[in-house]
């Protein structure tokens, strides 16, 4: 699987055997997800060399690193290099294998289409663990890693940082006390995607370099050949790996939006984009969900809610009353404008820099627990706190599956609604059974495979080149709950 040499696994197995002069948590007594908050959790990794690096730094400040696992060591190198007394793995499957019982919790930071795997492999196996956003790539995947987090009673955070910023807590804290009234409706944005979007796929492979393996990268979706398009950070925009910018982003962006509004399922979905292609995310995209009416707040009514997200220049319309000369697009490369009976309530991503449209500045009652300093490492060592709780007394985290598994539900519809947009129609959905119930047993779907054209005589000659039609309940089916390949398998849903 790798290239080392028998003398460097034998030299680098010393140092890692070293390392267990750290006492396991198994041998502390640690037991049902419990570490005393005066022990350092030992925590494994899977996927360091992206965001996973950075969670890390906020995490190996005051605790044990024991474990680290990447498919790409050069991309890892970094990381390897920072904890040398850590045991490095290609494969998590063999990582857990070998130190399950020797580590407490589980950082995921891996590409998309793997974080389900990883994430519910841990938790069966009673971890505490942190995921970056988006929690998973389908549907299916966010509804079982909610279940099984409450199965397991451990402490759980999906990456999405601002989720503990105080400018969200404001956000609810505004809304909830009735300060711009009900919301109607609320138009996102942002200022992604910042890597390729809207390409045919690559007709050619790329030579595998030595320190990759493709094959644990592609994980549970289907073979590919390797190119180079693909890795490092540039998957995000291929839907086998990816979420395009609305995974991305979304999970920031619109966070402050279903937390506040006690969002559940979306009814109903629709989706338009730049040229839909089969492969690859594209360019630009609009997505228009519906939300039923909720049960009022003490403050506050919650009707029905259309929620709104634009990305790749897509913009909402400007507010009116919205200053002149003041760019639309807030801090962070993201915009929420929440649209209330009473007023206007605007922020950027993360929530950051709420403000009234009316110029008020509200003074809400607090009730949102606050984490330090957020942005800077309070996320993460937020969760760290929550792992060495016990489960009777636990404070759940900001964004603990219950809550992101439920938010990342509503990211991912929006990504059916674009791959889905050639039904030509407004998509009705059933939460609780997760299926569309307006895709009929008659309908196909064909989207373009490849995009092209050619200049004859100064006249340009378009070819597209589609997939074959596929029975629409089918592809929908398959967006929804994945066909994962042979030897790749989530646990049962409980």
């Amino acid at each position: 699987m790798s290239n080392i040499s028998r003398r460097s696994f034998l030299q680098r197995g010393a140092v890692a055997a070293a390392a267990f002069s750290i006492v396991p948590g198994s041998v502390l007594g640690k037991s049902h997800g419990y570490v005393a908050p005066t022990d350092k959790l030992n925590i494994a990794a899977v996927g360091i060399g992206g965001m996973g690096n950075a969670n890390l730094k906020n995490m190996e400040k005051t605790e044990n690193i024991v474990a680290l696992c990447d498919i790409d060591w050069r991309y890892a190198k970094p990381v390897f290099d920072r904890h040398p007394n850590a045991k490095k793995y290609w494969d998590y499957r063999k990582m857990y294998d070998e130190m399950g019982k020797s580590f407490d919790a589980v950082l995921v930071a891996t590409a998309d289409h793997t974080h389900a795997i990883i994430t519910a492999d841990a938790l069966t196996m009673g971890k505490h663990v942190y995921t970056q956003k988006p929690l998973t790539h389908s549907v299916y995947e966010s509804r079982l890693l909610t279940k099984l987090a409450k199965k397991y009673n451990v402490a759980t955070q999906m990456g999405n940082q601002g989720s503990s910023a105080t400018d969200t807590d404001l956000v609810c804290e505004w809304i909830w006390n009735g300060e711009i009234g009900e919301v109607t409706k609320v138009e996102c944005a942002t200022n992604r995607p910042i890597w390729p979007q809207g390409l045919n796929a690559p007709e050619k492979a790329d030579k595998i370099p030595s320190t990759l393996n493709w094959d644990l990268f592609t994980g549970p979706a289907k073979v590919r050949p390797y190119n180079k398009i693909y890795h490092p950070w540039n998957w995000r925009g291929w839907w086998d790996y990816g979420t395009g910018a609305l995974g991305d982003m979304a999970c920031h962006i619109m966070q402050p939006v279903f937390t506040s509004l006690n969002l559940g399922y979306p009814i109903k979905v629709q989706g338009s984009s730049t040229l839909l292609l089969a492969d690859c995310a594209p360019n630009a995209q609009h997505v228009k969900m519906v939300f039923p009416a909720r049960d009022n707040m003490p403050k506050v009514g919650l009707p029905e809610v259309e929620v709104h997200w634009y990305d790749g220049g897509m913009m909402p319309d400007r507010p009116e009353g919205f200053p002149d000369g003041m760019e639309l697009m807030g801090p962070g490369g993201g915009l929420c404008i929440f649209h209330g009976t009473k007023d206007t309530l605007i922020c950027g991503c993360y929530g950051q820099k709420p403000w009234l449209l009316s110029g008020r500045v509200p003074n809400a009652p607090k009730v949102c627990r606050r984490v330090e300093n957020a942005m800077g490492g309070g996320h993460e060592q937020d969760w760290i706190r929550a792992c060495k709780e016990s489960p009777s007394s636990r404070v759940m985290t900001k964004s603990d599956f219950s809550m992101s598994g439920p938010m990342n539900e509503m990211v991912v519809m929006g990504v059916l609604a674009i791959r889905l947009q050639t039904l030509n129609k407004e998509l009705l959905w059933d939460g609780p059974n997760m299926k569309f119930t307006n895709i009929k047993d008659d309908e196909v779907i064909k989207i373009i495979k490849k995009d092209d054209f050619k200049i004859v005589d100064g006249d340009p000659k378009f070819n597209k080149i589609w997939t074959d039609p596929v029975p629409a309940k089918q592809f929908a089916e398959e967006l929804i709950k994945h066909n994962y390949r042979e030897g790749w398998n989530l646990p049962a849903m409980p």
